[in-house]
Protein backbone atom coordinates (compact mmCIF):
# COMPACT_ATOMS: atom_id res chain seq x y z
CA UNK A 1 0.00 0.00 0.00
CA UNK A 2 1.62 3.29 -1.06
CA UNK A 3 2.05 5.91 1.45
CA UNK A 4 -0.77 8.58 1.34
CA UNK A 5 -0.13 12.32 1.78
CA UNK A 6 -2.15 14.99 2.07
CA UNK A 7 -5.09 15.89 -0.20
CA UNK A 8 -5.49 19.06 -0.16
CA UNK A 9 -4.41 21.88 -1.78
CA UNK A 10 -4.83 25.65 -0.82
CA UNK A 11 -6.03 27.79 -3.63
CA UNK A 12 -6.03 30.96 -1.53
CA UNK A 13 -7.69 33.90 -3.41
CA UNK A 14 -7.52 35.52 0.09
CA UNK A 15 -3.92 36.31 -0.03
CA UNK A 16 -4.36 38.08 -3.18
CA UNK A 17 -7.40 40.23 -2.05
CA UNK A 18 -5.79 41.54 0.76
CA UNK A 19 -2.62 42.83 -1.76
CA UNK A 20 -4.87 44.76 -3.12
CA UNK A 21 -3.41 44.24 -6.62
CA UNK A 22 -6.68 42.84 -8.14
CA UNK A 23 -10.12 43.31 -8.03
CA UNK A 24 -11.78 40.18 -7.29
CA UNK A 25 -14.53 41.54 -10.27
CA UNK A 26 -11.10 40.54 -11.85
CA UNK A 27 -11.43 36.81 -10.79
CA UNK A 28 -10.24 34.10 -13.89
CA UNK A 29 -11.36 30.71 -13.65
CA UNK A 30 -8.79 28.36 -15.46
CA UNK A 31 -11.05 25.52 -16.87
CA UNK A 32 -9.44 21.91 -17.71
CA UNK A 33 -10.33 18.09 -17.85
CA UNK A 34 -8.81 15.36 -15.63
CA UNK A 35 -8.59 12.87 -18.21
CA UNK A 36 -6.45 14.46 -19.89
CA UNK A 37 -2.78 15.84 -17.62
CA UNK A 38 -1.36 16.98 -20.87
CA UNK A 39 -4.20 19.69 -20.41
CA UNK A 40 -4.73 19.42 -16.57
CA UNK A 41 -1.24 20.29 -15.60
CA UNK A 42 -0.70 23.41 -17.83
CA UNK A 43 -3.93 24.39 -16.29
CA UNK A 44 -2.58 23.97 -12.55
CA UNK A 45 0.45 25.46 -13.44
CA UNK A 46 -1.32 29.08 -15.11
CA UNK A 47 -2.75 29.02 -11.84
CA UNK A 48 0.29 29.19 -10.03
CA UNK A 49 1.98 31.70 -12.57
CA UNK A 50 -1.10 33.85 -12.13
CA UNK A 51 -1.29 33.22 -8.03
CA UNK A 52 2.54 34.46 -8.02
CA UNK A 53 1.38 37.27 -9.71
CA UNK A 54 -1.21 38.50 -7.40
CA UNK A 55 -3.96 37.70 -9.59
CA UNK A 56 -7.44 36.01 -8.38
CA UNK A 57 -7.91 33.07 -10.08
CA UNK A 58 -9.48 29.43 -9.40
CA UNK A 59 -9.28 26.10 -11.39
CA UNK A 60 -12.28 24.01 -12.56
CA UNK A 61 -11.97 20.28 -13.51
CA UNK A 62 -14.77 19.14 -15.90
CA UNK A 63 -15.07 15.80 -14.36
CA UNK A 64 -16.55 17.45 -10.90
CA UNK A 65 -19.88 18.34 -13.06
CA UNK A 66 -20.22 14.55 -14.19
CA UNK A 67 -22.65 12.45 -11.91
CA UNK A 68 -21.05 9.93 -9.38
CA UNK A 69 -21.21 6.86 -11.81
CA UNK A 70 -19.71 8.20 -15.26
CA UNK A 71 -16.74 9.27 -13.10
CA UNK A 72 -16.20 6.02 -11.80
CA UNK A 73 -15.96 4.53 -15.46
CA UNK A 74 -13.47 6.66 -15.89
CA UNK A 75 -11.74 5.30 -13.96
CA UNK A 76 -12.37 1.78 -15.51
CA UNK A 77 -11.16 3.98 -18.91
CA UNK A 78 -8.31 4.54 -17.11
CA UNK A 79 -6.75 1.03 -16.65
CA UNK A 80 -7.41 -0.23 -19.95
CA UNK A 81 -6.24 2.38 -22.19
CA UNK A 82 -2.84 2.43 -20.14
CA UNK A 83 -3.11 -1.75 -20.96
CA UNK A 84 -3.37 -1.34 -24.61
CA UNK A 85 -2.82 1.43 -26.38
CA UNK A 86 -4.87 0.53 -29.46
CA UNK A 87 -7.90 0.46 -26.91
CA UNK A 88 -6.89 3.66 -25.90
CA UNK A 89 -6.60 4.81 -29.34
CA UNK A 90 -10.36 3.28 -30.35
CA UNK A 91 -11.89 4.80 -27.20
CA UNK A 92 -10.31 9.05 -28.39
CA UNK A 93 -12.44 8.14 -31.80
CA UNK A 94 -15.57 7.22 -29.52
CA UNK A 95 -15.41 10.28 -27.45
CA UNK A 96 -18.33 12.90 -28.00
CA UNK A 97 -20.29 15.55 -26.29
CA UNK A 98 -20.61 14.88 -22.67
CA UNK A 99 -23.04 17.46 -21.70
CA UNK A 100 -25.83 15.00 -21.08
CA UNK A 101 -23.70 13.16 -18.34
CA UNK A 102 -23.65 16.30 -16.17
CA UNK A 103 -25.46 16.72 -12.81
CA UNK A 104 -27.64 19.74 -12.72
CA UNK A 105 -27.15 19.70 -9.05
CA UNK A 106 -23.15 20.36 -9.86
CA UNK A 107 -23.84 22.72 -12.79
CA UNK A 108 -26.35 25.10 -10.87
CA UNK A 109 -23.64 25.08 -7.70
CA UNK A 110 -20.92 26.32 -9.73
CA UNK A 111 -22.43 29.06 -11.80
CA UNK A 112 -23.21 30.60 -8.19
CA UNK A 113 -19.68 30.25 -7.54
CA UNK A 114 -18.77 32.13 -10.60
CA UNK A 115 -20.83 35.04 -9.91
CA UNK A 116 -20.52 35.07 -6.23
CA UNK A 117 -16.85 35.25 -6.80
CA UNK A 118 -16.84 38.00 -9.51
CA UNK A 119 -15.45 35.46 -12.47
CA UNK A 120 -15.44 37.30 -15.93
CA UNK A 121 -12.63 35.88 -17.72
CA UNK A 122 -12.32 32.23 -18.61
CA UNK A 123 -9.14 30.28 -19.57
CA UNK A 124 -10.51 27.14 -21.30
CA UNK A 125 -8.30 24.28 -22.22
CA UNK A 126 -10.41 21.60 -23.14
CA UNK A 127 -13.00 21.96 -25.32
CA UNK A 128 -15.63 20.00 -23.30
CA UNK A 129 -16.68 22.87 -21.52
CA UNK A 130 -17.76 25.38 -24.48
CA UNK A 131 -21.13 24.27 -23.93
CA UNK A 132 -21.03 24.85 -20.20
CA UNK A 133 -19.51 28.35 -21.10
CA UNK A 134 -22.16 29.06 -23.01
CA UNK A 135 -24.98 28.67 -21.47
CA UNK A 136 -23.40 30.71 -18.71
CA UNK A 137 -22.84 33.73 -20.94
CA UNK A 138 -26.38 33.79 -21.83
CA UNK A 139 -27.27 34.81 -18.24
CA UNK A 140 -24.19 36.89 -17.34
CA UNK A 141 -22.32 38.87 -19.49
CA UNK A 142 -20.20 40.29 -20.46
CA UNK A 143 -17.49 37.70 -20.10
CA UNK A 144 -13.89 37.15 -21.84
CA UNK A 145 -13.16 33.74 -23.13
CA UNK A 146 -9.81 32.64 -24.17
CA UNK A 147 -9.72 28.94 -25.80
CA UNK A 148 -5.85 27.78 -24.72
CA UNK A 149 -4.81 25.42 -27.08
CA UNK A 150 -1.66 22.95 -25.81
CA UNK A 151 -1.83 21.07 -28.85
CA UNK A 152 -0.54 22.46 -32.35
CA UNK A 153 -4.42 21.59 -33.87
CA UNK A 154 -7.53 21.80 -32.85
CA UNK A 155 -7.98 18.75 -30.28
CA UNK A 156 -10.87 16.06 -29.93
CA UNK A 157 -12.29 18.03 -27.20
CA UNK A 158 -12.59 21.43 -28.97
CA UNK A 159 -13.57 18.59 -32.52
CA UNK A 160 -16.26 17.16 -30.70
CA UNK A 161 -17.96 20.64 -29.04
CA UNK A 162 -19.38 23.38 -30.90
CA UNK A 163 -16.93 26.45 -31.51
CA UNK A 164 -17.85 29.10 -28.86
CA UNK A 165 -18.36 32.05 -30.88
CA UNK A 166 -16.46 35.37 -29.25
CA UNK A 167 -13.83 34.02 -27.91
CA UNK A 168 -9.92 34.74 -28.90
CA UNK A 169 -7.41 31.29 -29.71
CA UNK A 170 -4.69 31.19 -27.89
CA UNK A 171 -2.31 28.75 -29.33
CA UNK A 172 0.69 27.61 -27.40
CA UNK A 173 2.13 25.86 -30.52
CA UNK A 174 0.61 26.13 -33.96
CA UNK A 175 1.13 23.78 -36.88
CA UNK A 176 -0.58 26.31 -39.34
CA UNK A 177 2.60 28.76 -39.08
CA UNK A 178 5.25 26.62 -37.08
CA UNK A 179 5.59 28.45 -34.22
CA UNK A 180 5.05 28.90 -30.38
CA UNK A 181 3.19 32.25 -30.26
CA UNK A 182 2.34 31.77 -26.17
CA UNK A 183 3.39 29.36 -23.34
CA UNK A 184 2.70 28.74 -19.99
CA UNK A 185 6.23 28.71 -17.69
CA UNK A 186 6.84 25.48 -15.74
CA UNK A 187 9.74 27.05 -13.62
CA UNK A 188 11.43 30.07 -14.73
CA UNK A 189 14.12 28.48 -13.29
CA UNK A 190 17.20 28.21 -15.53
CA UNK A 191 17.95 24.72 -17.28
CA UNK A 192 20.30 23.16 -16.70
CA UNK A 193 23.59 22.68 -18.41
CA UNK A 194 23.83 20.25 -20.72
CA UNK A 195 27.48 18.62 -19.17
CA UNK A 196 25.96 18.46 -15.53
CA UNK A 197 23.11 16.38 -16.80
CA UNK A 198 22.24 12.73 -15.40
CA UNK A 199 23.22 11.23 -18.28
CA UNK A 200 19.78 9.25 -18.43
CA UNK A 201 16.39 9.64 -20.86
CA UNK A 202 13.49 9.91 -19.28
CA UNK A 203 10.47 7.67 -20.38
CA UNK A 204 6.90 8.12 -19.73
CA UNK A 205 3.50 7.81 -21.03
CA UNK A 206 1.72 10.93 -20.37
CA UNK A 207 -0.53 11.84 -17.48
CA UNK A 208 -2.46 7.93 -18.18
CA UNK A 209 0.48 6.10 -19.32
CA UNK A 210 -0.39 5.54 -22.61
CA UNK A 211 1.81 4.67 -25.71
CA UNK A 212 4.88 2.01 -26.75
CA UNK A 213 7.30 3.75 -24.44
CA UNK A 214 7.61 0.44 -22.30
CA UNK A 215 7.90 -1.54 -25.05
CA UNK A 216 11.42 0.79 -26.53
CA UNK A 217 13.20 0.37 -23.52
CA UNK A 218 15.05 -2.83 -23.77
CA UNK A 219 16.26 -1.49 -26.98
CA UNK A 220 18.36 1.12 -25.70
CA UNK A 221 18.81 -0.38 -22.25
CA UNK A 222 20.98 -2.59 -24.69
CA UNK A 223 23.05 -0.01 -25.91
CA UNK A 224 23.87 1.54 -22.25
CA UNK A 225 21.32 4.07 -22.31
CA UNK A 226 20.10 4.18 -18.54
CA UNK A 227 16.52 4.91 -18.51
CA UNK A 228 14.25 6.72 -15.93
CA UNK A 229 10.59 4.87 -16.34
CA UNK A 230 7.45 6.76 -14.71
CA UNK A 231 5.54 3.63 -13.93
CA UNK A 232 1.29 3.57 -13.46
CA UNK A 233 1.27 0.42 -11.38
CA UNK A 234 3.37 -2.10 -9.81
CA UNK A 235 3.53 -4.51 -12.40
CA UNK A 236 4.77 -1.76 -15.17
CA UNK A 237 7.99 -2.58 -13.18
CA UNK A 238 9.96 -5.09 -14.67
CA UNK A 239 13.21 -4.40 -16.01
CA UNK A 240 15.47 -4.45 -13.06
CA UNK A 241 18.25 -2.31 -15.52
CA UNK A 242 16.02 1.46 -15.25
CA UNK A 243 14.76 3.18 -12.01
CA UNK A 244 11.26 3.55 -11.97
CA UNK A 245 9.17 6.45 -10.56
CA UNK A 246 5.55 6.42 -10.04
CA UNK A 247 2.78 8.64 -9.73
CA UNK A 248 0.58 8.02 -7.16
CA UNK A 249 -2.28 5.91 -8.56
CA UNK A 250 -5.13 6.69 -6.19
CA UNK A 251 -4.38 10.40 -6.99
CA UNK A 252 -7.61 11.61 -8.38
CA UNK A 253 -7.72 15.03 -10.21
CA UNK A 254 -10.32 16.36 -9.60
CA UNK A 255 -10.83 15.72 -5.93
CA UNK A 256 -7.47 17.14 -5.27
CA UNK A 257 -6.41 20.27 -7.27
CA UNK A 258 -2.28 19.85 -6.32
CA UNK A 259 0.00 18.61 -8.43
CA UNK A 260 0.07 14.95 -8.78
CA UNK A 261 1.99 12.95 -6.03
CA UNK A 262 5.24 11.29 -7.10
CA UNK A 263 7.77 9.09 -5.89
CA UNK A 264 10.82 6.75 -6.57
CA UNK A 265 10.18 2.85 -6.52
CA UNK A 266 13.07 1.89 -4.69
CA UNK A 267 12.05 -1.35 -4.34
CA UNK A 268 8.66 -3.18 -5.80
CA UNK A 269 7.80 -4.72 -2.09
CA UNK A 270 8.31 -1.16 0.29
CA UNK A 271 6.25 1.67 0.61
CA UNK A 272 6.29 4.85 -2.00
CA UNK A 273 7.24 8.19 -0.55
CA UNK A 274 5.16 10.46 -2.80
CA UNK A 275 6.04 14.19 -2.30
CA UNK A 276 4.65 16.77 -4.42
CA UNK A 277 5.89 20.32 -4.98
CA UNK A 278 3.69 23.54 -4.89
CA UNK A 279 4.91 25.00 -7.99
CA UNK A 280 4.82 23.12 -10.78
CA UNK A 281 4.50 19.36 -11.21
CA UNK A 282 7.58 16.76 -9.44
CA UNK A 283 8.29 14.94 -12.43
CA UNK A 284 9.34 17.96 -14.59
CA UNK A 285 12.97 17.65 -11.98
CA UNK A 286 13.41 14.41 -13.68
CA UNK A 287 12.91 16.07 -17.05
CA UNK A 288 15.21 18.77 -16.24
CA UNK A 289 18.30 16.39 -15.37
CA UNK A 290 17.50 14.09 -18.14
CA UNK A 291 19.30 14.16 -22.09
CA UNK A 292 16.03 13.54 -23.69
CA UNK A 293 12.26 12.15 -23.36
CA UNK A 294 10.90 9.16 -24.56
CA UNK A 295 7.46 9.85 -25.34
CA UNK A 296 4.02 10.38 -26.88
CA UNK A 297 4.53 13.54 -28.52
CA UNK A 298 1.38 15.06 -25.82
CA UNK A 299 0.91 18.89 -25.99
CA UNK A 300 1.73 18.46 -21.73
CA UNK A 301 4.92 16.98 -22.86
CA UNK A 302 6.07 19.20 -25.53
CA UNK A 303 5.64 21.88 -22.82
CA UNK A 304 8.16 20.15 -20.15
CA UNK A 305 10.53 20.00 -23.28
CA UNK A 306 10.33 23.65 -23.54
CA UNK A 307 10.99 24.44 -20.32
CA UNK A 308 13.72 21.98 -19.44
CA UNK A 309 15.53 22.44 -22.80
CA UNK A 310 15.35 18.48 -22.79
CA UNK A 311 14.58 17.23 -27.14
CA UNK A 312 11.94 15.18 -27.43
CA UNK A 313 12.16 11.47 -28.66
CA UNK A 314 8.92 10.73 -29.95
CA UNK A 315 6.88 7.59 -30.45
CA UNK A 316 3.66 6.68 -31.48
CA UNK A 317 1.33 9.69 -31.82
CA UNK A 318 -2.33 9.48 -29.50
CA UNK A 319 -3.77 10.50 -32.48
CA UNK A 320 -3.82 13.15 -35.68
CA UNK A 321 -3.24 15.78 -33.42
CA UNK A 322 -0.28 14.53 -31.76
CA UNK A 323 0.86 13.35 -35.05
CA UNK A 324 0.95 17.41 -35.86
CA UNK A 325 2.95 17.84 -32.79
CA UNK A 326 5.86 15.97 -33.78
CA UNK A 327 5.98 17.05 -36.68
CA UNK A 328 6.14 20.40 -35.52
CA UNK A 329 9.12 19.25 -33.07
CA UNK A 330 10.68 18.36 -35.74
CA UNK A 331 10.48 21.00 -37.61
CA UNK A 332 11.89 23.42 -35.62
CA UNK A 333 14.39 21.26 -34.63
CA UNK A 334 13.52 20.43 -30.98
CA UNK A 335 12.89 16.99 -31.46
CA UNK A 336 13.65 13.68 -32.72
CA UNK A 337 11.54 10.25 -33.62
CA UNK A 338 12.85 7.59 -32.25
CA UNK A 339 13.52 5.34 -35.42
CA UNK A 340 15.20 8.84 -36.68
CA UNK A 341 17.48 8.37 -33.35
CA UNK A 342 18.35 5.17 -34.34
CA UNK A 343 19.25 5.85 -38.00
CA UNK A 344 22.18 8.69 -35.72
CA UNK A 345 22.96 5.97 -33.95
CA UNK A 346 21.94 7.18 -30.97
CA UNK A 347 24.04 9.59 -30.87
CA UNK A 348 24.01 12.05 -27.89
CA UNK A 349 25.76 14.69 -29.62
CA UNK A 350 22.23 14.77 -31.71
CA UNK A 351 20.53 15.28 -28.80
CA UNK A 352 22.79 18.30 -27.80
CA UNK A 353 22.09 20.02 -30.50
CA UNK A 354 18.16 19.87 -30.10
CA UNK A 355 18.76 20.53 -26.11
CA UNK A 356 20.48 24.06 -27.95
CA UNK A 357 17.69 25.09 -30.15
CA UNK A 358 15.31 24.49 -27.24
CA UNK A 359 17.62 26.99 -25.11
CA UNK A 360 16.96 29.78 -27.82
CA UNK A 361 13.23 29.06 -28.35
CA UNK A 362 13.15 29.16 -24.67
CA UNK A 363 14.32 32.32 -24.81
CA UNK A 364 12.19 33.43 -27.28
CA UNK A 365 8.65 32.80 -25.87
CA UNK A 366 6.02 34.98 -24.74
CA UNK A 367 4.74 34.30 -21.37
CA UNK A 368 0.83 33.70 -21.01
CA UNK A 369 0.96 34.49 -17.84
CA UNK A 370 2.69 37.51 -17.55
CA UNK A 371 0.24 38.72 -20.50
CA UNK A 372 -2.61 37.88 -18.67
CA UNK A 373 -1.73 39.14 -15.39
CA UNK A 374 -1.30 42.42 -17.34
CA UNK A 375 -4.73 42.30 -19.14
CA UNK A 376 -6.50 42.41 -15.55
CA UNK A 377 -4.45 44.50 -13.81
CA UNK A 378 -5.79 46.86 -16.52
Amino acid sequence: MSQRISSTVNVNTTEALQTGCVHIGHMIAILTSGVALGVHVPGLLLLRRLQERHVVSRIDVFEQLLRVEKQGKINQSKQAFHRNFRVALAGQRLARNLMPELDEGALALLFSEWEQHGVNRFVVLSGFWQPIIQRYRQHHSPITVDLCHVDSVVSPSFQRTESLPLARNIWLVNDADSSLPWSIPVSYSEPISWHQRSQRILAHGGGWGIGTYAERVSELTEHNIAIDIIAYHHDDITDARCRYFMIDPDWCPWLDLGFPPFGEVRCKNVPISFQRRHDHHHSFELARQSLGMLSKPGGGTLLDSLWSATPMIFLEPFGAHEQCNAALWQRLGLGITLEHWRQQRFSLNVLETLHQNLLAQRRRVPDYAQHLSGVVAH
